[in-house]
C-alpha cells in the first residue's frame, strides 16, 4: 500500500510544522490542536490578570508610602525637632545684583523648641510670661561647626531673635488691623506688631540662659515650637535702648563740663591748688584745642585782669558760653575735687530703670510711645485656680523619675516645677490671650491652651480668669 498525493483533511499527509500552519489557515483545526490553543489562551489570560493585580498592588504600596511620609513630616513639624528634619544643602551666597534689588534667599538657621506648641495661649510679647523657655539648635547645613558661630555670645544677657510667622494661616494682609489691646479699634499695621504683614517677619527680645555646644537655651520667649529662625543678634543697651543712650550722653556731657570748668578757672601761682588738680585738666584741654582748632593757647592758662581781655577762638568762646549757661542752672553746693555743680533731679536719668534686665521703653524723658500701649482699654485680669486644677497641677514632675512608682506621672520638659508652671499660666491668662472675636462672640465658652506638657482649660468672667483643669497633653 502506498501514499498518494491527493488533497485530504488529515494531518498525516503533511506532518511538518510548516504544512501544519498552512493547514490551520486553509482548513478547520482538529480536536487536539483546538484544545492546545485553548489552553494557551487561558494561560495568557491568567498572566494578564496577574500582571494587572501586581500593578494595582504596586500603586497601592506607592500611595501608602507617600501617605506614611506625609504623616511623618507632619509629626516632625509638630514636635519641631531639627535633627529629624531633612537637612538641606548649604545655600549659595546671594549675588550682589540680588542684594541691590532687594531679592535675597532666606534659609532658617534653626527651629525653635518651645514650651508653647500652638498659637492659642502663646504670649503676644516676651515680657508677658517670664518662666517661658525654649531651645534653639543651629543647623549643620548652614555652618559645618555651629558651635563656632556662637562663640562669644555667652557674654550677653539678651539676644534679638528674627523669625518667620509660619503659622499665620493665610498670606493676606491689610493696611489696618485690630490689635487685641485696643479691643476692636483699628490702627495701621506698621504701628503694631501684628503677624499679618507684607513680609511675615517677627522680632523678639529673649533672655539668654546658657549655651551648650550648638544649642541656645532661652527664656522670656513668645515663640511657638517649630518656628523658623532667620538670625540672632546680641542685645546691646548702649545701642538698642534710647534711655541708656541718653543717660550716657548726659554723663559724658557732665564730665566734659566739669573738665572745661576746671580748665578755664583763673590760675594764680600764689593760690593753693591742693583741692583739685586744675593744672592737669588745663594741660589736657590745651593739647586738645591745639589739635582740633590749630590755635595754640598759652601754657600759663587764660589770664585776665581789668586791663586785659581773654582772646580765644570763636568756637571755644561759644562752647564756654554754653557751659556757663549750663552751670548757672546747676546746684553749686558741693566743693573740693568733686563736681562743683549738679544736674537737677528732673534732668537726671533714673539709674534703677537702666539696670533692669529688660530695656527701658516708654520713658517720657527719652522716648515716646502710643498712649494705648501705656494705658490699654483692657485691664489685667485676676487669675485663680480651682482646687481640682491645683491638685492636677501638683501631680506634674519637674523632671522624669526612673522609679517604677513615679513612671506614670506626667512631667514638664521646659518648666522647672509645678509652682513655676502656675506662675506661667497666671502670666498668660492675666494678659487675656483671647482674640477680639472671642471676647465679643465667645464670652461664655471655655478657653483651651497648651503650655509645655500641660493642657489648660479655663473660662473668663468679669475681670478674672479661672483655671478649671490642668491635664497632661
Amino acid at each position: 500500500m502506498t501514499w498518494t498525493k491527493t488533497k485530504t483533511n488529515s494531518c498525516t499527509y503533511m506532518p511538518n510544522e510548516t504544512n501544519l500552519c498552512w493547514n490551520r489557515k486553509m482548513s478547520p483545526l482538529c480536536n487536539c490542536c483546538g484544545e492546545y490553543v485553548n489552553k494557551l489562551s487561558q494561560q495568557v489570560s491568567v498572566m494578564r490578570k496577574e500582571i494587572k493585580n501586581l500593578r494595582q498592588t504596586l500603586d497601592s504600596a506607592v500611595r501608602a508610602h507617600r501617605k506614611h511620609l506625609a504623616s511623618v513630616q507632619t509629626a516632625v513639624s509638630k514636635i519641631g525637632s531639627p535633627e529629624l528634619k531633612k537637612e538641606a544643602t548649604r545655600p549659595p551666597p546671594p549675588s550682589q545684583a540680588g542684594l541691590e534689588q532687594g531679592n535675597i534667599q532666606t534659609v532658617p538657621i534653626g527651629y525653635i523648641e518651645s514650651c508653647f506648641s500652638t498659637k492659642n495661649g502663646t504670649p503676644r510679647q516676651p515680657t508677658v510670661c517670664g518662666p517661658s523657655r525654649a531651645r534653639l539648635r543651629l543647623r549643620q547645613s548652614v555652618f559645618n561647626n555651629p558651635e563656632h558661630a556662637l562663640e562669644g555670645l555667652e557674654q550677653f544677657s539678651h539676644v534679638w531673635i528674627i523669625f518667620l510667622f509660619h503659622k499665620n494661616g493665610h498670606l493676606s494682609y491689610k493696611a489696618k488691623v485690630k490689635p487685641p489691646r485696643l479691643d476692636g479699634q483699628r490702627v495701621g499695621v506698621y504701628s503694631t506688631r501684628s503677624p499679618h504683614r507684607p513680609n511675615a517677619l517677627g522680632l523678639t527680645l529673649a533672655k539668654l540662659d546658657k549655651i551648650e555646644t550648638d544649642t541656645i537655651h532661652l527664656s522670656d520667649i513668645d515663640i511657638i515650637a517649630g518656628t523658623p529662625v532667620l538670625d540672632i543678634k546680641p542685645y546691646i543697651p548702649q545701642y538698642d535702648s534710647p534711655g541708656t543712650r541718653m543717660t550716657q550722653d548726659c554723663l559724658q556731657r557732665e564730665a566734659n563740663t566739669e573738665q572745661l570748668k576746671a580748665s578755664t578757672a583763673p590760675l594764680n601761682k600764689e593760690t593753693s591748688v591742693s583741692n583739685c588738680e586744675n593744672t592737669d585738666a588745663y594741660t589736657q584741654l590745651n593739647t586738645k584745642m591745639e589739635e582740633d582748632l590749630g590755635n595754640p593757647v598759652s601754657k600759663d592758662g587764660p589770664q585776665t585782669n581789668n586791663n586785659e581781655q581773654l582772646l580765644l577762638p570763636k568756637e571755644v568762646s561759644d562752647l564756654l558760653e554754653e557751659v556757663g549757661t549750663f552751670v548757672a542752672q546747676a546746684d553749686t553746693s558741693q566743693h573740693g575735687c568733686e563736681s562743683k555743680f549738679q544736674v537737677s533731679d528732673s534732668a537726671k536719668p533714673n539709674a534703677s530703670k537702666i539696670t533692669e534686665d529688660h530695656p527701658c521703653y516708654g520713658e517720657e524723658a527719652y522716648t515716646a510711645i502710643a498712649g494705648w500701649i501705656r494705658d490699654p482699654p483692657i485691664t489685667s485680669l485676676d487669675v485663680r485656680f480651682t482646687p481640682h486644677a491645683e491638685k492636677q497641677l501638683a501631680e506634674f514632675l519637674s523632671t522624669p523619675l526612673l522609679g517604677p512608682s513615679e513612671s506614670d506621672r506626667p512631667c514638664f520638659k521646659f518648666l522647672g516645677s509645678p509652682e513655676e508652671a502656675a506662675a506661667a499660666i497666671k502670666s498668660v491668662l492675666s494678659a487675656d490671650p483671647r482674640s477680639v472675636y472671642r471676647r465679643t462672640y465667645c464670652r461664655d465658652r471655655l478657653f483651651f491652651f497648651t503650655i509645655d506638657s500641660a493642657d489648660v482649660t479655663c473660662w473668663f468672667g468679669q475681670d478674672f480668669a479661672e483655671v478649671l483643669q490642668v491635664r497632661p497633653v
